[in-house]
């Protein structure tokens, strides 16, 4: 059993990934039921992510199926896999905030609160949603009525084979849900619509490709991923896996759906870096943060540092320390003010960012790491930076450029 490179959650993954997980999810339960085994629950936390490959983790949840059993699972199934994913495909709402706020998914009363009565015409709906909250809500009913000593909800039997009927169903549903959008994502068209001309994006590209060979990183990150351009040319340059963090969802799904595409070890993450994920669940231990999960042995942020300095009001020198403390060598782009995309940034604001410049940038770095090469590219002066932290022995050798 591989190793894996770096837990995550349902709240962090794509669209495209929490579909493939529920299909792997109920891919596992049909087979199983073909050998008389089951699944004792249906969480989503039982999946992980080799790279864009959805795997299960949780074997001791297998056990023996008995005859007739109804599927004890279905409604976490629901909440953790489904509804998530309608979420996004009837209403165009992104499900991660919404789990990342409730850790057990999104109940399917709350859910039920948005559908309208065309709605309830769709069969698929009317099974695993409308219903579910009508006996939720029957049950919750007949319990306040009875002594609770007393009260029993009757329960019908399932027939296998009505079991893998719906089973089968709802993997035939879920097979063909898609996000609701009209229109692509800021940046999901990244590779032809950017800000430089194509001889600027090659000089970056091979850029990073040349920093990944030099130092072979096991894990690289990659803040601000977009499509997965510059994750994609870290793995051509001998980087052995990659996490890619965006909070674009459309960039993000065009991401993961490349990476799986040609199988490269390029796991996608959604995540705003200006509010990672916090610890959280039971004592604050159950999930993990983002913090307790750092595991990269070089970064890449590029175009990024700008967004997060002047958009989300991080302070430069704080955001550069942040970065150079998460991995010992990385790759960070410095956009200046005359560049069209800050200018674009600062239209409808006062520029109060005094030490966003060029020097404040490399004095920052240099207080924490040495900077290895510079490389300015484009005529509004968009310069790449590779540094090596303080302190910091290289156990690869560094190949020559």
């Amino acid at each position: 059993m591989p190793k894996l490179a770096f837990v995550s959650f349902p709240y962090e993954w794509p669209f495209p990934a929490l579909k493939a997980a529920a299909l792997l999810h109920l891919d596992i339960q049909l087979t199983a039921l073909d050998h008389t085994v089951t699944l004792s629950d249906a969480s989503a936390y039982n999946i992980q992510f080799i790279g864009p490959t959805p795997v299960f983790i949780d074997h001791l949840s297998f056990r023996r199926y008995e005859q007739d059993e109804v599927w004890a699972g279905h409604r976490q199934f629901c909440e953790q896999f489904l509804i998530p994913l309608l979420l996004r495909s009837l209403f165009g709402i992104p499900h991660n905030a919404w789990y990342r706020g409730n850790l057990e998914g999104i109940s399917v009363a709350e859910f039920s609160q948005l559908l309208t009565w065309r709605h309830y015409l769709k069969k698929d709906l009317l099974t695993h949603i409308i219903f579910q909250s009508w006996l939720q809500r029957s049950t919750e009913s007949t319990l306040r009525g009875e002594n609770l000593n007393k009260a029993k909800v009757q329960v019908g039997g399932l027939p296998v084979q009505a079991y893998r009927k719906l089973l089968a169903g709802l993997r035939n549903w879920i097979s063909r849900l898609e996000p609701a959008q009209t229109s692509k994502s800021t940046w999901q068209d990244y590779a032809n619509n950017h800000s430089y001309q194509a001889d600027e994006l090659g000089k970056k590209i091979a850029f990073v490709r040349d920093f990944a060979a030099q130092h072979c990183p096991q894990q690289l990150w990659d803040f601000g991923c977009n499509a997965g351009v510059f994750s994609k040319a870290a793995i051509d340059g001998g980087a052995k896996y990659v996490v890619g963090f965006d909070f674009d969802q459309g960039a993000l799904d065009e991401c993961y759906a490349r990476a799986r595409e040609s199988q490269a070890p390029i796991q996608s993450i959604v995540m705003d870096m200006a509010n990672v994920s916090p610890d959280q669940g039971w004592m604050g231990v159950e999930r993990e943060g983002f913090g307790a999960r750092r595991s990269a042995d070089a970064l890449v942020a590029l175009a990024v540092v700008h967004h997060l300095a002047i958009s989300r009001n991080i302070p430069f020198g704080e955001l550069l320390d942040w970065l150079i403390d998460l991995a010992p060598c990385g790759v960070i782009e410095f956009v200046p003010k005359t560049d069209p995309m800050v200018q674009k940034l600062l239209a409808l604001r006062a520029d109060i960012f005094e030490d966003y410049t060029w020097e404040f940038f490399t004095d920052r770095i240099a207080k924490k790491a040495r900077i290895d090469r510079v490389l300015q590219v484009g005529q509004y002066g968009r310069t790449l930076v590779s540094y090596i932290r303080h302190g910091y022995e290289e156990i690869h050798r560094e190949r020559p450029l």
